[in-house]
Protein backbone atom coordinates (compact mmCIF):
# COMPACT_ATOMS: atom_id res chain seq x y z
CA UNK A 1 0.00 0.00 0.00
CA UNK A 2 2.67 2.34 0.71
CA UNK A 3 4.26 1.86 -3.10
CA UNK A 4 1.32 2.79 -4.07
CA UNK A 5 0.32 5.89 -2.03
CA UNK A 6 4.39 7.32 -2.98
CA UNK A 7 3.26 6.61 -6.84
CA UNK A 8 -0.09 9.09 -5.95
CA UNK A 9 1.69 12.08 -4.17
CA UNK A 10 4.12 12.96 -6.62
CA UNK A 11 7.20 14.94 -6.95
CA UNK A 12 6.15 17.45 -4.25
CA UNK A 13 5.15 15.67 -1.09
CA UNK A 14 5.31 18.49 1.73
CA UNK A 15 2.41 18.18 4.29
CA UNK A 16 1.52 20.76 6.81
CA UNK A 17 -0.09 19.17 9.77
CA UNK A 18 -1.65 21.70 12.25
CA UNK A 19 -3.41 20.86 15.99
CA UNK A 20 -2.88 21.47 19.28
CA UNK A 21 -3.37 17.67 20.77
CA UNK A 22 0.73 17.32 20.63
CA UNK A 23 0.19 13.42 21.19
CA UNK A 24 -2.11 13.03 18.00
CA UNK A 25 0.21 15.70 15.74
CA UNK A 26 3.23 13.81 16.36
CA UNK A 27 1.71 10.46 15.62
CA UNK A 28 0.18 11.54 12.45
CA UNK A 29 3.00 12.96 11.05
CA UNK A 30 5.12 9.67 11.84
CA UNK A 31 2.58 8.09 10.36
CA UNK A 32 2.46 10.47 7.24
CA UNK A 33 6.49 10.15 7.16
CA UNK A 34 6.32 6.33 6.71
CA UNK A 35 3.59 7.00 3.41
CA UNK A 36 6.30 9.20 1.74
CA UNK A 37 5.05 13.08 3.08
CA UNK A 38 7.44 15.38 4.23
CA UNK A 39 5.84 16.68 7.17
CA UNK A 40 6.00 20.19 8.55
CA UNK A 41 3.82 20.62 11.89
CA UNK A 42 2.27 23.18 14.17
CA UNK A 43 0.09 23.57 16.93
CA UNK A 44 -1.72 26.52 16.55
CA UNK A 45 -2.90 28.81 13.87
CA UNK A 46 -0.19 31.39 14.34
CA UNK A 47 2.34 28.61 13.00
CA UNK A 48 0.29 27.26 10.94
CA UNK A 49 -0.02 30.51 8.69
CA UNK A 50 3.56 30.92 9.59
CA UNK A 51 4.31 28.39 7.35
CA UNK A 52 1.72 28.30 4.87
CA UNK A 53 3.20 32.06 3.96
CA UNK A 54 6.94 30.70 4.14
CA UNK A 55 7.07 27.89 2.67
CA UNK A 56 3.25 26.52 1.21
CA UNK A 57 2.85 23.03 1.21
CA UNK A 58 0.91 21.00 -1.44
CA UNK A 59 -1.27 18.80 1.19
CA UNK A 60 -2.27 20.01 4.64
CA UNK A 61 -4.03 18.48 7.26
CA UNK A 62 -5.39 21.14 9.69
CA UNK A 63 -7.76 20.80 12.43
CA UNK A 64 -10.92 23.12 12.79
CA UNK A 65 -10.70 24.12 16.61
CA UNK A 66 -7.74 25.53 17.76
CA UNK A 67 -6.97 27.05 21.05
CA UNK A 68 -5.71 29.95 19.77
CA UNK A 69 -8.75 30.00 16.93
CA UNK A 70 -10.09 28.66 14.18
CA UNK A 71 -7.79 26.24 11.96
CA UNK A 72 -9.98 27.85 8.14
CA UNK A 73 -7.56 31.00 8.55
CA UNK A 74 -4.83 28.77 7.94
CA UNK A 75 -6.83 26.82 5.02
CA UNK A 76 -7.43 30.85 3.52
CA UNK A 77 -3.81 31.81 3.71
CA UNK A 78 -2.43 27.94 2.23
CA UNK A 79 -5.04 28.61 -0.38
CA UNK A 80 -3.75 32.08 -1.37
CA UNK A 81 -0.15 31.00 -1.53
CA UNK A 82 -0.83 27.59 -2.66
CA UNK A 83 -4.08 27.34 -5.04
CA UNK A 84 -3.22 23.63 -5.88
CA UNK A 85 -2.70 22.64 -2.49
CA UNK A 86 -4.93 19.45 -1.36
CA UNK A 87 -6.28 20.24 2.51
CA UNK A 88 -8.40 17.76 4.88
CA UNK A 89 -10.41 19.90 7.66
CA UNK A 90 -10.18 17.62 10.93
CA UNK A 91 -12.42 18.31 13.25
CA UNK A 92 -13.86 16.85 16.41
CA UNK A 93 -16.86 18.86 16.25
CA UNK A 94 -18.70 17.16 12.95
CA UNK A 95 -21.41 19.45 11.58
CA UNK A 96 -22.63 20.31 8.02
CA UNK A 97 -22.65 24.05 8.71
CA UNK A 98 -18.91 23.59 9.39
CA UNK A 99 -17.76 21.60 6.71
CA UNK A 100 -19.87 23.46 4.37
CA UNK A 101 -17.55 26.51 5.09
CA UNK A 102 -14.50 24.33 5.42
CA UNK A 103 -15.02 23.61 1.65
CA UNK A 104 -16.52 26.75 0.24
CA UNK A 105 -12.60 28.14 1.78
CA UNK A 106 -11.19 25.41 -0.22
CA UNK A 107 -10.65 22.81 1.71
CA UNK A 108 -10.32 19.21 -0.33
CA UNK A 109 -12.46 17.31 2.45
CA UNK A 110 -13.40 17.11 5.89
CA UNK A 111 -13.19 14.07 8.24
CA UNK A 112 -14.40 13.47 11.53
CA UNK A 113 -12.18 12.80 14.13
CA UNK A 114 -11.10 10.18 15.20
CA UNK A 115 -9.36 10.09 11.78
CA UNK A 116 -6.76 7.23 11.34
CA UNK A 117 -3.47 7.89 8.58
CA UNK A 118 -5.23 5.47 5.98
CA UNK A 119 -8.57 7.35 5.65
CA UNK A 120 -6.45 11.25 5.55
CA UNK A 121 -3.98 9.49 3.14
CA UNK A 122 -6.92 8.46 1.11
CA UNK A 123 -8.59 11.67 1.55
CA UNK A 124 -5.51 13.87 0.53
CA UNK A 125 -4.99 11.36 -2.48
CA UNK A 126 -8.17 10.94 -3.82
CA UNK A 127 -7.97 12.16 -7.45
CA UNK A 128 -10.21 14.78 -8.58
CA UNK A 129 -13.53 14.51 -7.94
CA UNK A 130 -13.74 10.84 -6.23
CA UNK A 131 -14.73 10.96 -3.11
CA UNK A 132 -12.23 8.57 -1.06
CA UNK A 133 -13.71 5.45 0.21
CA UNK A 134 -15.76 4.82 3.40
CA UNK A 135 -13.48 4.08 6.27
CA UNK A 136 -13.09 0.51 7.14
CA UNK A 137 -14.22 1.09 10.80
CA UNK A 138 -16.08 3.47 11.30
CA UNK A 139 -17.31 4.89 15.05
CA UNK A 140 -20.63 3.27 15.82
CA UNK A 141 -23.95 5.81 16.08
CA UNK A 142 -23.90 4.85 19.62
CA UNK A 143 -20.12 5.92 20.45
CA UNK A 144 -20.60 8.75 18.15
CA UNK A 145 -23.46 9.97 20.49
CA UNK A 146 -21.29 8.77 23.64
CA UNK A 147 -17.83 10.91 22.45
CA UNK A 148 -19.95 14.58 21.27
CA UNK A 149 -21.87 14.34 25.42
CA UNK A 150 -18.38 13.81 26.33
CA UNK A 151 -17.22 16.75 24.46
CA UNK A 152 -19.56 18.90 25.41
CA UNK A 153 -19.50 17.50 29.36
CA UNK A 154 -15.86 18.93 29.23
CA UNK A 155 -16.62 22.18 27.52
CA UNK A 156 -18.69 22.87 30.13
CA UNK A 157 -16.07 22.28 32.50
CA UNK A 158 -17.40 18.93 33.99
CA UNK A 159 -20.57 20.49 35.07
CA UNK A 160 -23.65 18.03 34.75
CA UNK A 161 -26.40 20.12 34.92
CA UNK A 162 -24.87 22.62 32.03
CA UNK A 163 -24.38 20.26 30.04
CA UNK A 164 -27.56 18.47 30.41
CA UNK A 165 -29.45 22.04 29.58
CA UNK A 166 -27.02 22.60 26.13
CA UNK A 167 -27.81 18.81 25.18
CA UNK A 168 -31.43 19.64 26.25
CA UNK A 169 -31.88 16.63 28.30
CA UNK A 170 -32.58 15.61 31.91
CA UNK A 171 -29.72 15.72 34.12
CA UNK A 172 -30.27 12.29 35.66
CA UNK A 173 -30.28 10.66 32.16
CA UNK A 174 -26.92 12.50 31.45
CA UNK A 175 -25.36 11.49 34.88
CA UNK A 176 -26.80 7.42 33.70
CA UNK A 177 -24.59 7.91 30.38
CA UNK A 178 -21.62 9.81 32.21
CA UNK A 179 -21.36 6.47 34.21
CA UNK A 180 -21.09 4.01 31.79
CA UNK A 181 -18.28 2.95 29.81
CA UNK A 182 -17.86 3.96 26.05
CA UNK A 183 -19.50 1.70 24.01
CA UNK A 184 -17.19 0.39 21.12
Amino acid sequence: MVERELQNIGADASLLLVDDDEPFLKRLARAMEKRGFETHTAGSVAEGKAIALTRAPAYAVVDLRLEDGNGLDVVEVLREKRPDARIVVLTGYGAIATAVAAVKIGATDYLSKPADANDITAALLADGDDMPPPPENPMSADRVRWEHIQRVYELCDRNVSETARRLNMHRRTLQRILAKRSPK
